[in-house]
């Protein structure tokens, strides 16, 4: 069941078995058409709410349709012309003739309602499409060789089609949009080092970004094995257990239990092989029983649904925020989620919706959202410190990526390629990663330099103490960790051999 339709036309909606009509106003559709043909600015006020299949009665459609082709040509809109351009059309016949264009501008008796006149048109317009994707759904539901995860996921993607058909925003005078945006400024101007976003807790980083911005779509982009999950893993720790700033984190590529075995090597900085196999010192035990009251209730919500689509992630993001004021979503990665429920030529068409959904999603919001990507191979064929630095031609799909992103950041580790030394400046880059920001809609480019602990698959300040102590501590007793929003078991997803930073 497709949900996009040829030229946006749904199906006639008709009767239903209890002999309810549709909905529908066709005296309003009559006024409407009347209006636009007596007023000379009238189009313009119901251009952005109505299309030619808002109107019910044919004849009203085929009007409209002329009306709408006058005005991409920007000619007169009056009786005339538009019996003159449904003959040129040829459906001046099925259009009523010239009688009932003429009728249809003696209805009306005033133009100044038309706006909402129009609007009325407009969601009756929208309760025939649903009847008619319910229609299509239940067909579909009654079919029992259709898949109903496939089903639910096509049903989803319908009605967000036609919600967002149906969703208007009307212009807004500038003063209260000045007033809003010097109220951020005097936040901003009380928040420690003027970080006017989510702070990632890479201060330098936040000095170029100011924090995380609301509405923001963030790339983080990579070659395999330069630490991407590592790094987001490691700024939601800063976030939510130093900042206590809720966030959320979409696993498409590991499981629940593994992205806490991650964090787990992140704050109590233990190896990865002993986290996993248990063989822990008297030392690393206590430490590790120490450090994890950090974790505890920290505002860390994780789901590892496997292949989400964009939809999916649209009712989950929604409820996170709504139920628990998360304030940033982390996708690890974005060539991993699907636009299920959609035909597409190409995968990059795919690509294309997923990150033109994820931007909306994020000013629908109005929080940052966080998502990694891939780059292509083009960086191993290059040499150097300078030819193995990532450049945005290297992202995967990267039309539509770079042009819907505000921001575009690159993971960047010379000495994974062995260069230890910056030829230029003499900097010793053994442990170091670099964060490139190499597109930055609202402000400048940079980079900055950050401290990577393998071992622990942790990046950090460079700035900061390296403590592996391993002095016995207290421990705190049983503790419990859980981070699901689903509660579902792990999927078993095993970590990318390539991705893995150690």
């Amino acid at each position: 069941m497709p949900t996009t339709r040829k030229n946006n036309q749904a199906p006639k909606v008709g009767p239903n078995d209890l002999g309810k009509l549709p909905p529908q106003a066709p005296e309003l559709e009559d006024s409407v058409l009347g209006a636009l043909m007596i007023e000379k600015e009238a189009y313009a006020t119901v251009a952005d709410l109505l299309r030619p299949e808002s109107f019910y009665k044919d004849k009203n459609r085929l009007v409209f349709e002329a009306v709408r082709a006058l005005a991409a040509k920007d000619e007169p809109i009056d009786m005339l012309s538009v019996v003159e351009k449904l003959k040129a059309q040829g459906t001046l016949t099925q259009a009523g003739g010239v009688s009932y264009i003429s009728d249809l501008t003696r209805k009306v008796a005033s133009t100044a309602h038309l706006h909402y006149h129009a609007q009325i048109v407009a969601q009756k317009a929208t309760a025939r499409d649903l009847i008619s994707l319910a229609a299509q759904i239940e067909e579909n539901a009654y079919d029992e060789t259709q898949d109903v995860d496939e089903l639910m996921q096509q049903a989803e993607a319908g009605v967000f089609e036609i919600s967002q058909r149906a969703q208007k925003r009307d212009v807004t005078q500038i003063d209260p949009v000045i007033a809003e945006a010097f109220d951020r400024m005097r936040k901003a101007s009380k928040n420690e080092g003027n970080i006017s976003g989510v702070p990632s807790g890479f201060h330098d980083l936040d000095k170029i970004t100011s924090g995380w911005q609301a509405s923001d779509l963030i790339i983080i982009a990579a070659r395999p094995a330069m630490g991407k999950t590592a790094f987001v893993l490691s700024m939601a720790k800063n976030i939510a257990v130093n900042y206590k700033i809720p966030v959320a984190m979409f696993s498409l590529e590991m499981s629940n239990v593994q992205l806490v075995n991650r964090l787990i090597m992140n704050v109590c900085e233990i190896e990865g092989d002993k986290v996993k196999n248990g063989k822990l010192t008297d030392g690393e035990w206590s430490k590790l029983e120490h450090k994890i009251i950090d974790l505890q209730g920290a505002p860390i919500y994780v789901d590892d649904t496997p292949s989400l689509s964009v939809f999916e992630l649209r009712s989950k993001a929604r409820k996170l925020v709504r139920e628990h004021k998360v304030k940033l979503i982390i996708i690890d990665y974005l060539q991993l989620m699907n636009a299920t429920g959609m035909s597409f030529g190409s995968r990059e068409q795919e690509i294309s919706i997923i990150s033109r959904n994820l931007k909306q999603l994020a000013k629908e919001l109005d929080i940052p959202i966080i998502a990694l990507s891939q780059l292509n191979r083009n960086v191993e064929s290059r040499t150097g410190v300078e030819g193995k630095t990532p450049q945005l031609s290297d992202l995967r799909e990267s039309g539509a990526i770079e042009q819907d992103a505000d921001m575009v950041c690159f993971i960047h580790r010379p000495e994974y390629y062995h260069l230890y030394t910056d030829e230029k400046s003499g900097k010793d880059l053994r442990g170091l990663g670099q964060i490139i920001v190499a597109k930055h809609r609202n402000g400048a480019t940079d980079s900055v330099w950050l401290a990577f602990r393998s071992k622990f698959a942790k990046f950090q300040n460079e700035d900061e103490t390296i403590d592996d102590e391993l002095a016995p501590l207290p421990a705190p007793g049983n503790v419990t960790i859980s981070s699901k929003m689903n509660n579902m078991s792990p999927n078993g997803a095993q970590l990318d051999e390539e991705d893995r930073p150690f």
